[in-house]
């Protein structure tokens, strides 16, 4: 199945028309033709089915023939608040997978040993878009603007909050911390890790330090490893 993704599409419409980029693509690269079928989501957990009505690479017009709204495949809410990268390349190999894993919410935050404090918004959306289509998800994660960290843990968030730091301290595992709760927060550091005093700060509104093994891992591969450990845990639990 080839997915594609639109967030304006939902249950009521009946016709809808692709802008000129997407139709181009699907006319002339994918050389699809009029009666031929697409499958879409929306980024809200609904499959479509349609048909081409008009295969222009300008205007290409699609008429919708039925869809259903897909069950997620975890029963958990996994929200990672992650630290950009210095290359924009690792934290966009960072999305991708989180996406393809599973993953609900990743919020960029600015720590006190942030190397890169903008990021590029759109781009990085773009990459969590091309992920969820890849890997047929039907949900696209929420993927909020950058925070600066001190702003991020005085948030009302529910359910265990975890921040995972490379400081020798007593750390927690994840497979004894999350039997009980379904809304999971992590927060990763950057690559100098978090300073003594956010690490301080995040203690102080009960987040429980946690270990993710033994080895000192990159900012985008502890956030994958996180990610993963979350779903196997859960998952078979």
């Amino acid at each position: 199945m080839q997915l594609f993704y639109n967030p304006n599409i939902d249950i009521d419409t009946t016709e809808f028309t692709f802008n000129k980029e997407e139709s181009r693509h699907i006319i002339r690269v994918l050389r699809k033709k009029e009666g031929d079928s697409l499958h879409l989501t929306n980024g809200k957990g609904f499959l479509f089915l349609a048909k081409i009505l008009n295969a222009s690479d300008k205007k290409c017009t699609i008429n919708m023939i039925s869809f259903e709204e897909k069950s997620k495949p975890w029963d958990y809410y996994l929200h990672i608040a992650i630290a950009p990268t210095k290359m924009n390349e690792r934290y966009e190999w960072f999305l991708e997978k989180a996406t393809e894993i599973g993953i609900d919410e990743i919020t960029p935050i600015i720590c006190d040993h942030s190397e890169r404090k903008v990021i590029k918004q759109e781009r990085m959306l773009k990459v969590i878009v091309s992920a969820m289509k890849q890997s047929l998800k039907f949900r696209l994660p929420k993927f909020n603007d950058p925070i600066p960290f001190s702003e991020f843990i005085q948030n009302e968030l529910e359910g265990v909050k975890f921040i995972a730091h490379c400081e020798n301290t007593d750390k927690k595992m994840l497979n004894k911390q999350i039997k009980n709760s379904d809304n999971i927060t992590v927060l990763i550091g950057p690559e100098g890790d978090f300073s003594t005093k956010e690490i301080t700060k995040a203690l102080q509104h009960k987040f429980i330090p946690l270990s993710l093994g033994e080895s000192r891992l990159r900012t985008e591969t502890a956030g994958i490893v996180a990610c993963n450990t979350i779903s196997v845990l859960k998952n078979n639990s």
